[in-house]
This record gives C-alpha cells, structure tokens and sequence, in this order.
C-alpha cells in the first residue's frame, strides 16, 4: 500500500485549472521530486495535498484512507506535513519555542528537539536564538524541524533552496540526505533539476499543471527531465517505468 497517492486530482484557482488530472503514489521510505517551471502547478498540488487548497476534483489517500475533506490539522493528525514556501517562521520566537509549536499537533512518534538536532546540527548553537535573526539556511532547518516535531509519516518540502546561497544550500541538502536515509517519506518540489534527482528515487515532471514525465531518478537523463520541462517532451512519448 502506497504512503501517499493522488487520483485524477484537480485543483483551481478561480476559473485556473492549476493541477489538472493528477495521478500518482509515493511509496513509504520513497523520496519524491516535483519538478517544473514556474506555474507549473508544482506548489499548488504540494498545497492540496496538504489540505491548504481544496481538490476540484479527485481523491487523495494517506495509508489508502480517503483524506481529501480534511482540513490541515487534521491531515496533520493523521500525518502530512507541510514545510511551505518562503519557511514562514514565527520571527519572534526562538527556534526552540518554534519547534515546540511543531510539537502541538503532535502524533505518537520519535521525533523530538533532541532527533532535531541531530539531523540539523547548526541549530545546537541557535536554540534559544529568535528566528529573526538567523540566516535562511537555519530558517529553513527550523522550519523543516517545526514539521518533523509533529511526527508526520509523509514530509512535503517546497522550494528548500528558495533565496538561499548554493553554500548554504549544500549544507541543507547534506541534511536532507540524513534525513532521508532516516526512512522519511517526502515529496520535494524543487526548481534545481540536479539537486532534486540527486535526492529523489523518482522524479514527476510538471508543465501546466500536468505531469508530462514521470520515472526513476537514476534511469530518466538530465536532458529527457530539461526537455518536460520545456515542454518538448510530452505525456505519452517518453514515460519512463
């Protein structure tokens, strides 16, 4: 049974159709990257999926139960996380008491400050510092945290490298691979075609709010993912399995 999956999933922004027929599954322990052009309709789906945007039309299923008419918390609850563009941190709070908001909502689980740390370790030093005044790598670690305290058993992660230098970027995605190795499900929306196929074991390519490229990072080349996102790849003339 699949952690996640989406079924002829439709999303819109007023007359928009964002996310048109959508279709897929992640499998526990599976990395996923979302990748495509701006408007593609990549962070609208990670919003549905969540439950911050509503489905048009469609089906989503956590561990094969129908979660489509739930809200966020509850999709919470029952175990998505979203880690939403832009981190979004609580500026005057420190990381510790941002973390700890995490932890509100919070399943059984082992996530806690301490496993936090262990995959972000620069944020040893910053705990009891105010978000505010951190740089963007250590924003994008607490907020990745802030999801991880509330136990989720599918990780959603959009545009982690968003603003950030690509020193600091390595550093994220070094912990990323930690956190991946821990057996995290996650999908990652991420515009950096190299760094989401050197994370992810299977690649979706969105181009106007469809997936024109689907299959394994290792098997599918660099120029086969460029061409979907271009749009001179499409639907049924090169998906990979």
């Amino acid at each position: 049974m699949s952690a996640l999956s989406a079924e002829n999933l439709s999303v819109r922004h007023g007359l928009l159709e964002a996310v048109r027929g959508m279709t897929f599954s992640i499998s526990k322990g599976e990395t996923l990257a979302l990748v495509g052009a701006n408007g593609a309709g990549k962070t609208t789906l990670l919003r549905a999926l969540a439950g911050a945007h509503p489905a048009a039309t469609g089906r989503i299923a956590l561990d094969g139960q129908d979660v489509t008419g739930l809200s966020v918390h509850q999709r919470v609850r029952r175990g998505i996380a979203l880690v939403p563009e832009g981190r979004r941190m609580f500026t005057s709070m420190t990381v510790a008491e941002n973390l700890k908001l995490g932890a509100m909502a919070a399943r059984p689980g082992d996530w806690s400050i301490d496993r936090v740390i262990e995959i972000f370790p620069n944020l040893k030093k910053r705990l009891d510092h105010k978000t505010g005044h951190l740089s963007g790598g250590e924003q994008q670690a607490t907020a990745i945290g802030r999801a991880l305290m509330s136990n989720p058993d599918v990780l959603l992660l959009d545009e982690v490298s968003l603003g950030l230098s690509p020193l600091v970027v390595d550093r994220v995605y070094e912990s990323l691979s930690g956190l991946i190795r821990s057996g995290t499900t996650i999908i990652l929306v991420e515009q950096d075609l190299a760094r989401a196929m050197s994370v992810a074991d299977r690649v979706i390519c969105m181009l106007e709010g469809r997936a024109v490229l689907e299959g394994s990072a290792k098997e599918l080349s660099r120029e086969q993912v460029t061409d979907a996102y271009f749009g001179l790849h499409r639907a049924n003339s090169g998906k990979a399995h």
